[in-house]
């Protein structure tokens, strides 16, 4: 498995993590650790989707990011020794990761210090979507948020067949259902997408990142 983020760190140091890495299986559905679990690893994709949720003020628990194969999450949990998780991860569907576990990482680093180099990649590309995201919520239109957030996720399914609901999309879009269900009722319109119940299949990847470019 390759991850793209890691692109440009040493390969043996990327070897040597993997090394203690702990491979972990999940059913679909499955929880792989709530928030306030104490946080003692880092999660390394290699197949599946999984989601990110956060509980609102009001109690509602929302999708916030979904990662797929070639990502990561849990990263904080190599950097803090009481660290706690922020959100809740579960499985969109079955799942592997390579987990490595902060002890393990501490001792492996005294060994090996370029090891650290595959932590602070990981912890920027975090930093960096949470930037493009805040920017994006203040500078772009939620028509275009939520054509965005299609475009990704159907690069993450070979299928192109999205399997979340129009609230999730919502939630990851930073706006409302209505906003969301009027979107992509003018991309079944023109034909670029198809719709059926709790699942949106992308027929036309090219148009949709058009359209991003042209509203954006």
């Amino acid at each position: 498995m390759q991850w793209p983020l890691l692109a440009g760190i040493p390969e043996d140091d990327v070897r040597v993590l993997l090394t203690i890495a702990r491979r972990r299986t999940f059913g679909k559905g499955e929880v792989v650790f709530h928030r306030d679990d104490p946080a003692d690893s880092l999660h390394l994709v290699v197949r599946g989707r999984f989601g990110v949720r956060v509980l609102t003020p009001l109690g509602d628990s929302v999708l916030i990011d979904v990662v797929g194969s070639g990502q990561s999450f849990g990263e904080l949990a190599l950097l803090q020794p009481d660290a706690r998780r922020s959100a809740t991860v579960e499985t969109l569907d079955a799942g592997e990761t390579r987990s490595v576990y902060r002890d393990d990482f501490a001792a492996l680093q005294r060994e090996h210090p370029g090891v650290k180099d595959v932590l602070l990649r990981l912890l920027a590309e975090q930093l960096r979507r949470a930037t493009d995201r805040l920017v994006e919520a203040h500078h772009v239109d939620a028509e275009t948020r939520v054509r965005r957030r299609l475009v990704e996720l159907a690069a993450t399914y070979d299928d192109g067949v999205v399997g979340l609901t129009q609230e999730d999309f919502a939630a990851l879009a930073g706006t409302s259902r209505a906003t969301v269900n009027r979107v992509l009722r003018e991309e079944v319109r023109v034909g670029a997408v198809a719709l059926a119940r709790g699942r949106t299949t992308v027929l036309d990847l090219d148009g949709l990142e058009r359209r991003c470019r042209r509203h954006a």
